[in-house]
């Protein structure tokens, strides 16, 4: 009896998201580029680097969608450092190649920076003009970029949530990305979608997501992944050190930023906390400035600093002018400095495990040997095997399904903001198998009988009422 009504709760679910991944297939007419490769061959030319199989088979699917006269919406992931950028970079010459103008949207300023000057580095020398559009912009500066976006001279608009504006209007935009897309809600995609007729989609993550979310949560997205990493990168060695080591450690970050290494260290918390018993990055930096490494050069960044500060020391911090660059998450994407090789991250076990990855993935993106230092005390039985995960493996995929073993499908990166249900009865863990299944039955079924698939939806959405609401919604 359990078996059948948790296939029937999975099928509903699974039935809802075939039938939106339907609607957008057959309802909307999308951009078809015919696209030409001559600028993609051009800047493959003038990559230092081959790209990866996987990433070529990833450009492949991409721009099978992107010709394709049926709008794209996919989901390209893939783990840190794998190379996801670039492929993203190559579609937005395509988009540009033949008449449109692309839009890449991060959660971040920070990151939008970093992704303006990598992209700007590899299109401008084609003719490709870019901008970034970020609310730090002067009222001048901003007015000019907007004309420059609305008359279609700027190709290119790498920018924040910014982008979602009001007075922001494009020309004539034909693919909209978004980065790091689990940090934005669904209303906010939309509104920058809804700044071209019906552009093309890619979402894509450095969180890697275990299959079972990917299809319940991402279940009217097509997915390509990007597993392997660029040939080169070594793996970043990570330590799970306890409080009475501190001494050692100091004296590990002494050695190596004695030889020319950069360092992060990592606090959870920007200020000391009245109920927490847990150490804070403004007074360790303090801390560290005045007491523990008087001789080295020490910055802050927070996200309660403004914004023209953070870029002022991240700015110093890759120009190598920072010896230890004291932060919280903010840096948990989109910092690329290559000659910082260690990261010390303090009470690691107050972090998931999808964080500590991502955090991890600051260094090694250089040709000096990572290392990861997370340092906790193992007062959780739960802690103590998390951080041990950690120090056994840097496939993000393998972390990302123990993250999910450990934390549940709710507390993920936080799904439930995507519209994932409370389920009933089904156990996405548990009930893997049965999810498989009823989400073949159900794509199948919408394809054969789509008249049928909206009766026998709402028919099943009366037997689970907790769901009708949000699956609708999702629709």
């Amino acid at each position: 009896a359990r078996h059948r009504l948790v296939f029937d709760e999975f099928f509903l679910l699974q039935l809802g998201l075939a039938l939106k991944k339907r609607d957008i297939r057959e309802d909307k007419q999308g951009v078809s580029f015919k696209i030409q490769g001559l600028i993609r061959k051009k800047l493959l030319n003038s990559l230092p680097f081959r790209l990866t199989e996987d990433q070529t088979r990833a450009l492949s699917e991409i721009e099978a969608d992107m010709n394709s006269r049926q709008p794209m919406n996919r989901l390209l992931q893939g783990d840190v450092g794998s190379g996801k950028t670039i492929v993203s970079v190559i579609a937005m010459a395509d988009c540009v190649e033949t008449g449109w103008q692309a839009a890449i949207m991060a959660p971040t300023e920070i990151l939008a920076r970093q992704h303006f000057f990598t992209i700007r580095r590899f299109l401008e020398p084609l003719g490709i003009e870019c901008a970034l559009l970020t609310s730090a912009r002067g009222k001048a500066k901003r007015e000019g970029l907007l004309r420059d976006i609305r008359s279609g001279k700027i190709a290119v608009v790498v920018g924040t949530h910014a982008l979602i504006q009001e007075d922001v209007e494009f020309n004539k935009l034909g693919l909209v990305i978004i980065d790091e897309q689990h940090k934005f809600g669904v209303l906010q995609r939309k509104r920058l979608q809804s700044k071209g007729r019906v552009p093309d989609v890619l979402v894509m993550t450095a969180t890697p997501i275990p299959r079972t979310l990917a299809i319940t949560v991402f279940g009217d997205l097509d997915i390509s992944t990007i597993r392997c990493l660029p040939p080169g990168r070594t793996p970043v060695k990570t330590y799970f050190i306890e409080e009475n080591k501190r001494d050692d450690m100091y004296e590990f970050l002494r050695d190596r930023i004695s030889t020319g290494n950069q360092v992060y260290v990592i606090y959870p918390l920007v200020e000391k906390s009245k109920t927490l018993n847990l150490k804070a990055a403004t007074r360790m930096y303090e801390h560290f400035r005045k007491d523990i490494f008087p001789e080295y050069r020490i910055g802050l960044v927070h996200g309660r600093l403004k914004e023209e500060e953070k870029h002022g020391v991240m700015a110093q911090f890759e120009q190598g002018l920072i010896d230890i660059l004291v932060a919280t998450t903010v840096v948990e994407v989109g910092v690329d400095v290559a000659n910082a090789s260690i990261i010390l991250i303090e009470h690691a076990g107050r972090f998931g495990l999808s964080q500590l990855h991502q955090l991890r993935g600051r260094v090694g993106r250089g040709d000096k040997q990572g290392f990861c230092i997370l340092m906790a005390s193992t007062s959780s039985e739960d802690a103590g095997k998390r951080l041990n995960a950690m120090t056994r493996t840097t496939d993000g995929f393998k972390i990302a399904e123990y993250d999910l073993l450990i934390r549940g499908p709710g507390e993920f990166f936080g799904v439930r903001q995507h519209g994932l249900p409370e389920l009933r009865l089904g156990d996405l863990i548990k009930d893997r198998e049965l999810l498989l299944h009823a989400r073949k039955e159900a794509f199948a079924f919408a394809e054969t009988k789509p008249a049928a698939g909206s009766l026998v939806f709402q028919e099943l959405s009366l037997r689970f009422p907790a769901n009708k609401e949000e699956l609708l919604l999702t629709r």
